[in-house]
């Protein structure tokens, strides 16, 4: 009998099989679970019902034979699935173009309650490949459910994939000393990624595993009510946004999603790599302080 190891590696290289194929919608069929796992909770259906276009099977269309013997053609250089993906996949669109805005808003005294909710139909998911690339903790945010500084990052690292807690780890640390120059705590704000699971290496998430999983970020800045959301990295800008420009043409203009006026700067893993970028960074934030009327520690 296979062991678990040799069956996720077999499935691993049946989806990479697929998704060299040009089927991007496998993990996001609505009959499609694995055995064992319930149906979806009301929370769910929700997002379902307001993004339905993201959930919606594609129907498959059995081959038919062909009606003559026609010769193969002649063998040519097909380029990577990578260098592919730009001209298959859809451009992502903005998280306001997505799902309308909910008529009614959640209580201050409901919101981790529905937080948890949103986390419980996550469950262990198996929605897109990520699930099948060495993910052990699914995280999911960390934070203030009624914060009005809300702070989206890119996707867990190696220390997050193990805690189950977002920004743990260095980049997590400048985050933390960000969090404080801007005069707050990291419990008074909500941090959350566009993917829930680590992607392989650290690389950056792939369309389709982002926007498989924007529905829960849309879910959970619904309810938490951000004021402000700090972009943190380009990944992070394209989801929310819908637009993939850089992140120097995105930098210094306010944007907004889900009701919510969005900052975008610089990632703290990027800030690592190249410290010389922290001042421009710290402009940023005080753009946003400025916004919420914060103050730096130690400043009348």
């Amino acid at each position: 009998m296979a062991s678990n190891e040799e069956t996720r590696q077999a499935v691993r290289a049946y989806v990479d099989y697929l998704r060299d194929l040009g089927v991007y919608d496998l993990y996001r069929r609505a009959d499609i679970r694995p055995l064992g796992e319930p149906d979806p909770a009301p929370v769910q259906a929700a997002i379902h019902a307001r993004a339905p276009e993201l959930v919606a099977a594609k129907p498959i269309v059995p081959s038919q034979p062909p009606l003559l013997e026609i010769p193969p053609p002649p063998p040519v250089s097909v380029p990577s699935y990578r260098a592919q993906e730009s001209l298959i996949a859809p451009r992502p669109v903005s998280f306001d173009q997505l799902a309308p805005l909910p008529a009614e808003r959640i209580a201050p005294a409901a919101k981790a309650e529905a937080l948890q909710a949103i986390f419980d139909v996550i469950g262990d998911c198996t929605r897109c490949p990520l699930a099948y690339g060495g993910r052990r903790k699914i995280v999911f945010a960390d934070g203030d459910p009624n914060a009005q500084l809300m702070f989206v990052g890119e996707g867990p690292g190696a220390d997050e994939d193990t805690q189950g807690i977002p920004f743990v780890g260095k980049a997590g640390q400048l985050l933390n000393n960000m969090i404080h120059a801007m005069g707050l705590q990291r419990e008074q704000v909500y941090i959350a990624n566009v993917v829930k699971c680590r992607p392989p290496a650290n690389r950056t998430p792939e369309y389709v595993e982002a926007s498989t999983c924007s529905p829960f970020l849309l879910e959970q800045i619904d309810v938490v009510q951000p004021k402000v959301i700090v972009a943190l990295g380009a990944t992070a800008a394209t989801y929310l946004l819908g637009v993939k420009q850089s992140l120097a043409s995105l930098r210094g203009h306010w944007y907004t999603a889900r009701g919510a006026k969005i900052a975008v700067t610089y990632h703290p893993a990027y800030l690592l790599r190249d410290p010389r970028q922290k001042g421009e960074a710290w402009k940023d934030l005080q753009r946003v302080m400025a916004e919420l009327g914060l103050k730096a520690p130690g400043k009348a």
